[in-house]
């Protein structure tokens, strides 16, 4: 069996023989709209990509022969503006449209205007759409195909009323989600009456927003399951087949964060009931493109059909990586009237792949709470084997508030788990992010705890695993010891490169003559008194009788410092370089500010005063950049501990912020409609 091979694996599966399409146009942004071009790049298609003003300069603009501006940044504006999109599909002469995910990719009457225009829709018909993406319609569907179901009511809620009396009726915990929903959006799990009051409003305002479809819907809440999903693939002849499975468990407000494939957990008996189920529901539905049937699985192996993406999906690398088949290839080739090119018996599992999504979030709020910014320095790990990155920015993009926040799906495969498992940590570390906070802490952190390595997870498993939230790495005494000595190395040679003088003759360098150091090492405010020596090709550092070599080459051309320690490599990003002995160091994904500093400057640094924290329980502060939805206080009100003051909506998820404590309002320092960056302060109490 061969490892992935990036350049074979795309250049295996051309196929120069079959009729296909000239010039298509990709009707959205980002990565998957870059992961589009490239394989129409491969077969030798035309592209002609969509943008808003704020993406004029985007990767996937300059990636495609053509651009077309289609509006301004908000997405109601710009790629949810069908009339637009199909003005630039006339403009350019396009013969098929790629709708990538989100946005226009379920949109019924997007794919019917298409096929009144004569141009192809690359993704299943009007109808396949409209009976899968209603998830009242796909249910009843799905029951007379004879697949798995949840208990659930067999209809919309008509109001919040409505909402809880079905609640009752079914039992809580329940699931309220939107009709038309999809990427985590516009669902909520409720546990209370009060909770479904809430979870109902805001879905309701979440899918009217993402969707234009408001309507929701009501099942039982399966407690701590697995969620897998099954990616099938259909053409415009009857034919069907299962690309085997994507274990999607690891998720934050119902959002996936890494996936993988296979699941460790199915056998090959349930993997086949699965995909033959998902198969006759693509069958009941005249299904003609790729899809992916999602299920929930207990733990008795029992699964459930939750919904099916009529569409790519985000994961959907994972599958080509352990399949060898290349999925937008092959909706390409649908869409154009090609037969399937395989048999289910074809379809191999070979190896193991798992995709992390790295977003510009901050994991420390609630599991990731968006970030915006611009992305001053930007390497991806692509020099490592075996690793894949589908993005679409690049140094110097802007991740703004309009848009999701994803900056890359970080993709490793291997011949098993475990070197799969290893490689993404190794890709992990070697990434390479400044300018925005970033998720990464938290999936390196998820690749080396104990029940993920096992494979004992379910969509719980972050509350389960973090139930006082995410910390960061938490360092034991040997780590924090190993910190210290790495620190210690980078301190010196720091401190010896400011003693140079390049291209400068008139001022010699004047170097150290010393070959032994005594340093204090202060982590969290934990000291480490450090004994350095130098030897051959680094130093050798005693931390509390511990002994540590360090050796490698310590440069700062580039954030990322790979070293040894006792022999062991260990990869080190300095993030920054505070001044006097200071830095921000990423390690283990994680970052640590590290003060390194001699005898005499640590007695010094124990007379300066610890700045004080600031009391922010007497105000509301915005937790991410975003528009506020609503302001429900007026100064002079009185609130209680916990009440709702305002909804702000981020990246079309709406957040309701709270009160922390018994008060009377002060001031409101922001209306409706307004936007507020990260910190602002929305209310004031007394």
């Amino acid at each position: 069996m061969k490892l992935y091979d990036r350049e074979q694996y795309w250049n295996d599966r051309c196929m120069p023989e079959e009729t296909k399409f000239d010039k298509i146009l990709i009707a959205n942004r980002g990565e998957i709209a870059c992961r589009v071009i490239k394989t129409c790049q491969r077969l030798g298609i035309k592209t002609v990509a969509v943008h808003s003003s704020a993406d004029s300069l985007a990767v996937h603009t300059r990636m495609a022969d053509e651009a077309i501006c289609i509006g301004p940044a908000p997405t109601s504006e710009s790629y949810l503006r069908m009339d637009k999109i199909l003005e630039a599909v006339k403009e350019s002469g396009a013969q098929a449209v790629h709708p990538g995910y989100g946005f226009l990719s379920e949109n019924t009457q997007f794919a019917a205007e298409l096929k009144v225009l004569g141009v192809s829709f690359v993704g299943p018909n009007s109808e396949a759409i409209h009976a899968m993406g209603d998830k009242i319609e796909s249910k009843r569907i799905a029951e007379k195909a004879g697949v798995n179901m949840i208990p659930g009511f067999d209809g919309a809620i008509t109001d919040a009323d409505h909402c809880v009396k079905l609640a009752n009726d079914i039992g809580y915990p329940v699931m309220i989600k939107a009709s038309a929903g999809g990427g985590g959006k516009g669902m909520r799990v409720a546990r209370s009456d009060e909770d479904a009051r809430l979870a109902f409003r805001l879905c309701t305002q979440e899918a009217k927003s993402s969707f234009g479809d408001d309507r929701m819907l009501i099942e039982k809440y399966i407690e701590n399951p697995r969620h897998i999903e099954i990616q099938v693939l259909c053409d415009k002849k009857g034919n069907s087949l299962w690309l085997n499975e994507r274990e999607c468990s690891i998720q934050r407000r119902m959002q996936k964060v890494i996936e993988e494939a296979p699941s460790v957990f199915l056998d090959p008996a349930t993997r086949r009931a699965m995909g033959e189920q998902a198969c006759q529901l693509a069958k009941a539905v005249g299904y003609d493109s790729a899809g992916t049937v999602e299920f929930l699985v207990d733990k008795d192996k029992n699964f459930y059909f939750l919904e099916m993406n009529t569409r790519l999906q985000v994961e959907h690398p994972i599958t080509e990586m352990i399949t060898g088949v290349d999925i937008v290839h092959q909706m390409l080739r649908v869409a154009k009237g090609h037969s399937l090119l395989h048999k289910q018996a074809d379809i191999p599992i070979e190896g193991w792949a798992m995709e992390c999504r790295v977003y510009a979030e901050d994991p420390f709020k609630n599991f990731g709470m968006p970030s915006i910014g611009r992305l001053s320095r930007y390497m991806e790990p692509l020099h490592l084997p075996n690793t894949r990155c589908d993005s679409g920015i690049t140094e110097g993009s802007d991740i703004s508030i309009y848009y999701d926040p994803m900056i890359c799906k970080l993709v490793t495969y291997g011949r098993d788990r475990t070197s799969c498992m290893e490689t993404m940590i190794k890709a992990l570390d070697s990434y390479i992010i400044k300018g925005v906070t970033h998720n990464i802490p938290l999936l390196r952190d998820i690749l080396t705890e104990s029940r993920f390595v096992s494979g004992d997870v379910s969509t719980n498993y972050l509350p389960e695993v973090f139930p006082e939230g995410f910390k960061g790495k938490q360092l034991t005494v040997k780590d924090k010891q190993e910190l210290s000595a790495m620190a210690c190395a980078i301190f010196l040679k720091d401190t010896n490169r400011s003693r140079a003088f390049l291209n400068q003759s008139r001022i010699m360098p004047v170097e150290d003559a010393r070959k032994k150091w005594t340093l204090n090492v202060l982590i969290n405010k934990a000291r480490f008194h450090a004994e350095v020596n130098t030897i051959d090709g680094g130093y050798k550092v005693v931390v509390a009788d511990d002994v540590f070599e360090v050796k490698g080459d310590l440069t700062f051309s580039t954030p990322l410092i790979t070293a040894t320690v006792n022999g062991e490599e260990r990869l080190l990003q300095v993030h920054q370089k505070l001044g006097g002995g200071q830095y921000d160091l990423r390690f283990h994904g994680t970052l640590f500010t590290v003060s390194v500093m001699n005898d005499l400057a640590y007695q010094l640094s124990q007379y300066m005063p610890e700045k004080k924290e600031v009391d922010t329980s007497t105000m509301v502060l915005a937790p991410m950049p975003g528009v506020l939805k609503s302001v429900n206080v007026s100064a002079g009100d009185a609130v209680a501990e916990h009440q709702e003051v305002c909804v702000l909506e981020a990246m079309k998820m709406q957040n309701s912020l709270v009160s922390a404590k018994v008060g009377k309002v002060k001031k409101v320092n922001y209306k409706t409609g307004d936007t507020v960056n990260e910190g602002d302060v929305i209310v004031e109490l007394e």
